[in-house]
């Protein structure tokens, strides 16, 4: 065989071998399409991916852990499950709709913190990193159809998985997408186990959904002064206009000359707190003229503070600052003159978790500053955030902070799994105790932030197979995943419909004009649609249309039976949009499951296999 053949050539050939079994060709011809740069690692199986072979997740809500303060408030949820379970539920009700996820996943230390198929990966495993690698790349690949358009992910990792992390980022986000490994000072107080170095930072991986111009803000000045002159730029020469530049120097002239870092090349005139002449400087600065000019345009404010001249600008209104690559507690950056930032260590983030539970119930748990400080890069106060390893809770809890402290309206999703009751006596304890209020083991009283409402869920599985049975099975399952895919919880009565409409037929929720009415019975469709011309008559016109979702063994939505409301409603035939929803993310069926159900009357229809 050439070495040198053209790929292409070679899968022909492999193509039109005798002899070879399909699974034997299909194997030589991944071999072929096997990249020789980047990631490459042996995929093993994952049982929750097996199961979904033959199950539908869903999510049912446990009503007692309801917090309901406000329907004003946002509406936070956290899902106790296997995280692909509910990310593939995520995918019907929230694709395309995060906009920021934030995931602290196992770092496969080889310290029993990560676990593969019921059993705990130790250091010395041969397929230790496959495993890792596999159970992410699932992962993300679904976490990345959740992103909106300007959506960003980060990640929390150590240096155990960094490098494959950032390949794998590489190969699902593209490479293009990459915004920062962001490094983060986790402890002011490193173990010194190693003799080699004593481990004081983690590291942070973001990317975009798309790669955009989007700037980030790691800091708003407030209108402050900030230097022109900085010593790592190359020296260059600015000339200012008369009688724009203000002073603090007293009235009176002013001799060229050096003048500490910078050198004044024309005598000036002060007058009245102003330099009503034109001059020159000489010094190494940040802009260039061009860049001077353009703020001059601006109207961008400019003051000599000393004899020293050492130039400063301020820009109307707010100026936003890029944030800088290294998080610690303190950061003092030298082109705003400010000490910046505010992120606190995990010994803090320990001392966060004593305060609320008189005890520490979980290891290793991230500061709520530092996730305020990621969040507030997007500085979108109306965003959806998403945490699919959500341990301890502290997104969560960092939300509902930076939502008091903003003014925002954030909407927050956690996702863990309840391994060790960590959901229930943990995350959703914390947070539980965070919106009610706590007293802390010094007797300090912690007033709740309960401006916030939460709903609580846990995931279950239905045959996927598509029977009678399991299609009604899956309606009646799926009015709580309407309600968080539509933000809509309140339900409603629905009133004036004669004969009476039960709720074993429809149910009416609502959020001031948003309406979403589900029918679970087709039979009822006639009195329903006569009941909605009376509940929709007069209605605005720009009001929201009526969101209906309709039972229906086939993708029909009974368009024809809801023409005389048409122009009021939007119809969506269900369980057909949760199955193709699905379809586009769940792994293949197993063939004994692949079934389709005829169009037929219900007492005429068959299961047949495709």
């Amino acid at each position: 065989m050439a070495k040198n053949m053209d790929r292409a050539a070679l899968r022909q050939r492999i193509l039109q071998l005798d002899g070879l079994a399909d699974d034997e060709r299909t194997q030589l011809l991944e071999l072929v399409d096997t990249k020789k740069y980047g990631l490459v690692w042996e995929d093993k199986p994952d049982e929750v991916e097996e199961r979904l072979r033959r199950n539908l997740p869903v999510l049912d809500e446990v009503k007692e852990r309801r917090i309901a303060n406000s329907p004003d408030a946002p509406n936070h949820v956290i899902i106790e499950g296997d995280n692909l379970e509910a990310l593939n539920v995520l995918n019907y009700t929230h694709e395309g709709r995060i906009d920021v996820i934030y995931i602290d996943p196992p770092y496969n230390t080889g310290n029993r913190d990560f676990v593969y198929n019921d059993h705990i990966v130790n250091p010395d495993d041969d397929y230790r990193h496959s495993k890792w690698l596999s159970f992410m790349s699932k992962r993300l690949r679904l976490a990345k159809r959740l992103l909106s358009d300007k959506g960003v992910i980060f990640i929390s990792i150590d240096n155990n998985e960094l490098a494959q992390l950032k390949l794998l980022c590489d190969e699902i986000m593209g490479a293009g997408s990459f915004v920062e490994c962001f490094i983060w000072n986790k402890t002011s107080t490193p173990p010194a186990l190693s003799y080699k170095s004593r481990k004081t930072h983690e590291f942070i991986l973001c990317y975009t959904k798309r790669n955009n111009n989007d700037k980030f803000v790691g800091m708003i000045n407030e209108g402050g002064d900030a230097p022109i002159y900085n010593e790592v730029n190359k020296e260059n020469i600015l000339h200012f206009p008369s009688n724009y530049v203000k002073t603090t120097l007293a009235d009176g002239e002013y001799i060229a000359g050096p003048r500490d870092k910078i050198e004044l090349l024309d005598n000036v005139t002060v007058k009245n707190g102003v330099i009503i002449s034109d001059f020159s400087l000489k010094g190494h600065f940040r802009w260039s003229q061009t860049t001077l000019d353009k703020e001059l345009a601006d109207e961008c404010m400019f003051i000599v503070k000393s004899n020293r001249f050492s130039i400063r600008y301020c820009r109307k209104g707010d100026r936003t600052v890029p944030p800088p690559n290294f998080i610690t507690e303190r950061f003092y950056d030298t082109s705003i003159d400010k000490v910046n930032q505010n992120v606190d260590t995990n010994e803090q983030a320990g001392k966060e978790l004593i305060d609320i539970f008189g005890f520490k119930p979980f290891d290793f748990p991230k500061p709520t500053s530092l996730i305020s400080y990621l969040l507030s890069f997007n500085n979108h106060k109306s965003s959806t955030v998403l945490d699919f390893f959500a341990g301890s809770g502290t997104t969560l809890h960092a939300v509902m902070q930076l939502n008091k402290q903003d003014g925002g309206n954030r909407q927050c999703i956690l996702v863990t799994n309840n391994e060790n009751g960590i959901c229930e006596n943990v995350t959703y304890e914390r947070n539980h105790r965070v919106i009610n209020g706590y007293t802390t083991p010094r007797g300090v009283q912690v007033e709740g932030l309960s401006d916030n409402n939460l709903r609580y869920f846990r995931t279950r599985l239905l045959p996927r197979r598509r029977t009678n049975r399991n299609m009604r099975s899956l309606m009646a399952a799926a009015t709580d995943l309407l309600c968080l895919k539509e933000n809509i919880w309140n339900e409603t009565v629905i009133d004036n419909a004669k004969p009476k409409i039960a709720p074993r037929d429809a149910r009416l929720f609502a959020d001031g004009d948003r309406r979403m009415l589900v029918i679970y019975n087709e039979e009822a469709i006639a009195r329903i649609v006569e009941w909605i011309d009376t509940y929709t008559a007069g209605n605005d016109t720009r009001s929201p249309r009526l969101k209906v979702y309709t039972f229906s063994y086939s993708g029909y939505a009974f368009d024809e039976d809801f023409g005389q409301v048409a122009d009021r409603v939007q119809l969506c035939a269900l369980p057909a949009a949760i199955y193709e929803a699905y379809r586009r993310v769940l792994p293949k069926e197993d063939r004994y499951y692949d079934l389709e159900i005829i169009d037929t009357p219900e007492t005429d229809r068959k299961e047949t296999t495709l």
